[in-house]
């Protein structure tokens, strides 16, 4: 008989816990597959199920581990020369914290996030805009400041990304790679400032392995994707995701 006290976290099931496990899957191949989606779909499914408080780290150490496998995975294809600019904005984004950044209400940054996406979505010449080092360092700047209020920016870069990848694997390998950094810089900020998620690590490490899993069979799904075929699913679902950001920030507005 199987112990199901293993597959416990605070509020959650054992049932449930193996639920979460298949949805870090999932979301890991939908991640590689659509090169966009797979976080903010993880995020959505916790937060119907987590505490607030630990919503965003919880999924944000999930992402990490999903982020450094598929980096393994993908070694090959991430393009370097966006790492260490990615980095140093990293890097400015954690330390510059969130005074100013608060201030704005969160339809108002929901509407801005969503009108950006679908801007740099479907003119692909503004993720081109200035020097591959000047456009990351940004990208890394903003990634992170905004990520511990949002948890999923993976939305925000990947545009960017997409306009500087030569091909779909090095789209999906360079997002995990990127990310990564991102989300080990919002755990740095998060343990400054005493966030306890311990009661979670058999949830995160158990999500962490499955979606191994799916990062794994994504990439051989990746293999045999035509090029074509992923630049327009990866337009189509950054786009839905956008529109649903767009109405959401609208309904919180009060403008719907």
């Amino acid at each position: 008989m199987m112990d199901l006290s293993l597959f416990t976290a605070p509020d959650v099931a054992p049932w449930l816990f193996l639920a979460l496990c298949f949805a870090s899957f999932a979301t890991a191949f939908i991640g590689v597959v659509t090169g966009a989606a797979g976080g903010l779909i993880l995020l959505a499914i916790l937060a119907n199920i987590l505490k607030p408080e630990a919503l965003v780290p919880v999924h944000t150490v999930v992402q990490l581990g999903q982020g450094v496998t598929r980096s393994i995975i993908m070694w090959r294809y991430v393009m370097k020369p966006t790492v260490l600019p990615f980095v140093a904005g990293g890097l400015i984004g954690a330390l510059a914290g969130a005074k100013i950044f608060v201030t704005l209400p969160i339809g108002v940054l929901q509407l801005i996030l969503a009108l950006f996406i679908l801007f740099v979505t479907w003119a692909p010449r503004m993720g081109r805009i200035g020097a591959v080092q000047g456009r990351f360092a940004v990208l890394g700047f903003a990634a992170t400041f905004l990520g511990v209020f949002v948890s999923a920016t993976g939305t925000l870069i990947a545009p960017f990304i997409a306009a500087a990848a030569p091909d779909r694997r090095n789209h999906a390998a360079t997002l995990g790679a990127l990310m990564s950094f991102t989300h080990t810089f919002k755990i740095m900020a998060f343990a400054a400032v005493g966030v306890a998620i311990g009661a979670y690590a058999p949830l995160m490490i158990s999500m962490i392995i499955t979606g191994a899993f799916g990062n794994w069979l994504g990439e051989k799904a990746l293999d045999r994707m035509p090029e074509a075929k992923f630049r327009l699913i990866f337009q189509v679902f950054l786009t839905a995701l956008a529109l649903r950001l767009l109405w959401m920030a609208l309904a919180r507005l009060g403008w719907l």
